[in-house]
């Protein structure tokens, strides 16, 4: 009679114990899945000369023209790339203003592009952060496309996943919010060439393509497969990057030697899958200079915009 009056006690704190185990466990599971995203973040060897061309106070202009494709025609244009390292702040991914140990290194990577199509202008820009001390995804991408029509803006935060934002004029675009599993970005690649072009991927790959073309075609945000390659010449090496299923092809034409300076890149895209016209957009080198333009904004400065031919 014993055994019954105390058997319900003893269900009772054996239901206890399994339920304070599983939870054990599962505070177990969450530390080692924080500790393996950590180990993600690989530290990455940083050269001298690394350290005396970008952490010199200047930032790397180079001005190209370029060829844009865009409505079925090639439309002339420019484009220009700014890379410059500067201080970050992980938690806000923004731009630090002062000194601070939570500040982060990053090499941020501005692109501009401008172009006419017909009677209006385009204005195309995107900003790419990427940490320079490990090897990590971009912490943040920003991309932004103004026209006649309207203007889209696009950004990327790089948290426990993907966290992106789109906005736009266009019907069934209006506003999203989507998060994403890590992958690669194809706007990184850019970045990984100028730290360590060692690192970029080859092979079959998974990657996001870059947020100016996933905006001007009006393309779902997210990943595809693609296959890449590195062909390494004396003084210029090639990456290609192929997207079947995009019927899309990016070419980078970089220089074979730090710090690797990238001369040139080409673009095609299938209008449709029955495209067989494939206009391609090329960026070639004009001029490069070091300047930190960032205090170069007095009217006397002007003439540093014919040092880039730009007008």
């Amino acid at each position: 009679m014993d055994y019954f009056r105390f058997f319900p006690l003893l269900v009772f704190l054996m239901l206890l114990s399994g339920c304070n185990s599983s939870e054990e466990k599962s505070d177990s599971q969450k530390i080692s899945s924080k500790k393996k995203a950590a180990i993600t973040a690989t530290p990455r060897t940083i050269s001298k000369e690394f350290k005396e061309y970008w952490y010199s106070g200047t930032a790397e202009i180079t001005s190209y023209s370029l060829m844009q494709e865009r409505y079925g025609e090639i439309r002339e244009g420019t484009a220009v790339n700014i890379f410059v390292t500067e201080d970050f702040l992980t938690d806000a991914q923004v731009k630090a203003n002062n000194a601070s140990e939570e500040n982060i290194s990053v090499m941020k990577l501005n692109q501009m592009k401008n172009f006419n199509t017909g009677i209006y202008p385009y204005s195309i820009m995107t900003s790419t952060f990427s940490p320079i001390a490990t090897k990590e995804h971009p912490l943040k991408i920003t991309n932004s496309v103004q026209e006649w029509c309207g203007q889209v803006y696009m950004q990327l935060n790089n948290r426990e996943n993907f966290e992106i934002e789109s906005h736009s004029y266009f019907q069934g675009e209006a506003d999203q919010k989507l998060s994403l599993p890590k992958t690669y970005l194809e706007n990184e690649l850019w970045n990984l060439i100028r730290i360590n072009p060692e690192e970029l991927p080859t092979g079959d790959v998974m990657i996001i393509p870059s947020f100016e073309y996933l905006r001007l075609r009006h393309k779902e945000i997210r990943e595809h497969n693609a296959f890449a390659s590195l062909k390494q010449g004396d003084s210029i090496t090639i990456y290609t990057l192929n997207y079947p299923d995009l019927q899309r092809q990016l070419m980078l034409f970089f220089s074979s030697t730090f710090p690797y300076e990238i001369e040139k890149w080409e673009e095609v895209n299938a209008a449709d899958q029955n495209d067989t016209l494939r206009l391609k957009t090329t960026a070639t080198k004009l001029k490069r200079i070091k300047s930190d333009y960032w205090t170069k904004n007095r009217n006397e400065n002007l003439n540093l915009r014919d040092s880039l031919q730009l007008k």
